[in-house]
């Protein structure tokens, strides 16, 4: 099977709205670019007539194809299986509520033809989103890049070129969580960074939580690229057990020379709140890496395919 030049892939759900339009924008960018591509529209089953209506665009256009999943995987998993069934010498993981602009595409593709493996277009202005999405975000992105052991360029997303060897790399990485970012970033090659100023979404709302959505995505970067948690725990601990005997030795020496202690002293209250609030802590940070060690072990797949129309066997 002949590879194409250049494979676009869409992660969708609930955008039935958004579809029409990311077409209309994205279809002249690629006609000039080549007639050789690809749009693969990645679809978690939706309640809404976004089948229907890749389905009727699919029928004007063969170009078009849609894999369809068995149930709702999320986005990370979809993109991954649109990387996975791809045949583009460079593929591009794109949002179709236009937040990610085609029209940025052209320059991607110029700078893989210079030899670059790997463009990311890293956002300059996030036109639209709440401050603590923001906030949670820039903090995730400094806190990583700290303590990972890969590095990853601070606001840059899913959307990204990559040639077909960094594809074929991170189709053979055995990780369930599906950090596109990190496993890009573990794969390495040739990278370069696209500035570009992030415009509203199109139409609709999100289907990703804005708040809750980054806190995830930056736990995944924390716990799946660094060990650096577990040390920290450790370190909390060994921490926090000098103090005590430090307080001990004090409370000796305040004894010794006579300092009256009233009855129920409320420091010791306060260490003991201390002292378990830190316990929980370590514990929910051993949970957090065991609770991903349980998922690699499973070994379950990353999604199931129901339907793929435009592939060849």
């Amino acid at each position: 099977m002949s590879a194409l030049l250049l494979s676009i892939v869409v992660p969708v759900y609930r955008e039935e709205k958004n579809i029409p339009e990311f077409l209309r924008q994205i279809r002249p960018v690629l006609a000039a670019l080549t007639e050789d591509y690809e749009i693969i529209f990645s679809l978690d089953p939706s309640p809404d007539q976004t089948e229907e209506v890749i389905l009727a665009a699919r029928a004007l256009d063969d170009r078009i194809k849609l894999l369809k999943f068995s149930r709702r995987f999320g986005q990370p998993m979809a993109t991954l299986a649109g990387l996975e069934y791809s045949r583009g010498e460079a593929v591009i993981a794109i949002d179709v509520d236009l937040q990610d602009p085609p029209e940025l595409i052209g320059e991607m593709v110029a700078k893989w033809r210079e030899g670059f493996d790997v463009v990311l277009p890293q956002r300059r202005a996030r036109t639209g989103e709440p401050w603590i999405k923001k906030l949670v975000a820039r903090t995730g992105y400094d806190v990583i890049n700290k303590i990972a052991d890969v590095r990853i360029p601070p606001n840059t997303g899913d959307f990204r070129l990559m040639s077909r060897r960094v594809v074929r790399e991170i189709v053979r990485l055995k990780e369930s969580h599906g950090f596109l970012r990190g496993m890009v970033a573990v794969v390495g090659f040739r990278q370069c960074l696209i500035p570009f100023d992030r415009p509203p979404r199109f139409a609709g709302e999100t289907n990703y939580n804005r708040f809750f959505g980054s806190l995830r995505i930056g736990f995944n970067g924390i716990f799946c690229f660094s060990t650096y948690a577990l040390t920290l725990s450790t370190m909390a601990g060994f921490a926090i057990a000098s103090c005590s005997f430090l307080i001990a030795i004090t409370y000796l020496i305040m004894k010794l020379a006579g300092f009256p202690f009233p009855l129920g002293n409320p420091t010791i209250v306060i260490l003991v709140l201390f002292m378990g609030g830190i316990q929980l802590i370590s514990v929910g940070i051993l949970g957090e890496y065991i609770g991903r060690i349980y998922e690699e072990v499973r070994a379950r797949p990353k999604f199931i395919v129901d339907r793929a129309e435009g592939f060849k066997s």
